[in-house]
């Protein structure tokens, strides 16, 4: 196994290391059920017979499972607690979404903003949007999207901003916003920090705890002073970046950079 790690690292700059073994093991042996192989021998040797492997695999690694205002109460939290007090900030605000998929809740972030602040005060928010898969993000700038997708949309925000569907198209206007890019978590820094809000929402846990660690200390510095970091529900903050940040709600895990 660590030999074939070492050779899709090698070979695709895909840094399997870091994940956790029993979930990459599990998602290896998808891979390796659907070709019909049985061994990492016999599926390293099936990568030098046909690439277009490489991409099934990342796809298997990479669980992009979204929708937008997924888990709609921890919005609503989020949107009074933490995008009510950042709007009011003069000047520019940075944020960051993390694991974005295919986009869903980067331009969640953006309906919100258009919503709340006007397309005045939008033009001076910044959403960085980003993911390891890079179809993930070509499907992201693509900002259409097929029903289930938009099921938690507010009914008067689909209607004003989302063409007639399916798909549901986004406003160009309310994506302007959003900034995409590839990038990976486990070996890049933050792209274009201070952030005043980093969403990483059910990402951080199919990492091991150094990489979590790690990870963890990247946002604390990228955050602003007084800025937010928002994780899933089923995740925590530790490791030496949790001392510095305050924890603002328990619930929808909720920190603050003071």
């Amino acid at each position: 196994m660590r030999s074939l790690l070492g050779k899709v690292e090698r070979e695709h700059g895909l840094v399997l290391a870091s994940y956790k073994q029993p979930c990459l093991k599990r998602r290896l042996a998808v891979r390796m059920r659907a070709r019909g192989v049985h061994s990492y021998e016999a599926y390293a040797a099936l990568l030098d017979r046909a690439p277009e492997e490489y991409d099934l695999l990342l796809d298997a690694l990479t669980i992009n499972v979204t929708r937008f205002f997924r888990n709609p109460e921890a919005w609503r939290a989020v949107a009074d607690l933490v995008l009510g007090p950042l709007l009011a900030i003069p000047g520019r605000v940075a944020l960051w979404s993390a694991g974005c998929a295919s986009g869903e809740e980067a331009y969640s972030l953006a309906l919100l903003v258009a919503e709340r602040a006007g397309p005045r005060a939008a033009a001076r928010v910044r959403i960085d949007a980003t993911d390891l898969d890079p179809g993930a993000i070509a499907a992201a700038r693509r900002a259409s999207y097929a029903a289930p997708a938009v099921d938690e949309v507010p009914p008067a925000l689909l209607r004003r901003f989302f063409s007639a569907g399916p798909p549901f198209t986004l406003d160009p206007a309310v994506a302007a916003p959003v900034r995409l890019r590839v990038h990976d978590l486990t070996r890049e820094p933050p792209p274009a920090p201070p952030y005043h809000l980093i969403t990483c929402r059910n990402v951080v846990i199919y990492f091991d705890r150094p990489t979590q660690e790690r990870i963890f200390a990247g946002f604390a510095d990228a955050l602003a002073p007084g800025g937010y970091l928002w994780l899933g529900k089923v995740e925590t903050l530790f490791g030496p970046a949790r001392g510095r940040f305050e924890l603002v709600e328990p619930r929808e895990r909720v920190f603050r950079r003071p």
